[in-house]
């Protein structure tokens, strides 16, 4: 298990997810939420290959802070088939002041151990995250 800044673990688990997502592209998101008792990052959810990005995003829970990844698949202007890894920092205003401190000091050395990452979002409210936001950054 890696250590990140905030001492928080990473379960192997969140990374081999990942990797699934990346290589096999056989997970459409990743939830994953710091389980506070274990000190530990791990997943909370995944979504299924088929899964829209509302599906996504009505998996955030309304008022706690998650990380999150989601594979976005997309054509170009020149009708290309592309896809972007998305990382999600989800910390809306209603979450506990613990629980948003203890997010933003795992978060940058988590991410960098997801490789792989091509955009990061942060967002404390769900109008930061609209798909027409996804899609403006994937470009």
């Amino acid at each position: 298990m890696a250590n990140s800044s905030s001492g928080m673990a990473v379960s192997d688990e969140c990374m081999l997810k990942f990797l699934e997502l990346k290589a096999k592209r056989n997970h459409r998101f990743i939830i994953y939420k710091i389980d506070e008792k274990k000190q530990e990052v791990i997943v909370e959810k995944l979504g299924n290959p088929d899964e829209t990005y509302d599906d996504f995003t009505n998996s955030l829970p309304v008022d706690e802070c998650r990380f999150a990844v989601f594979d976005y698949h997309f054509t170009t202007n020149e009708n290309c088939q592309k896809t972007k890894i998305f990382f999600f920092a989800w910390a809306p205003d209603t979450a506990r002041v613990r629980s948003k401190m203890l997010y933003a000091s795992s978060k940058d050395k988590f991410k960098r151990q997801l490789d792989g990452i091509q955009v990061e979002l942060q967002a404390t409210d769900p109008s930061e995250m609209s798909f027409d936001i996804v899609k403006g950054r994937a470009l």
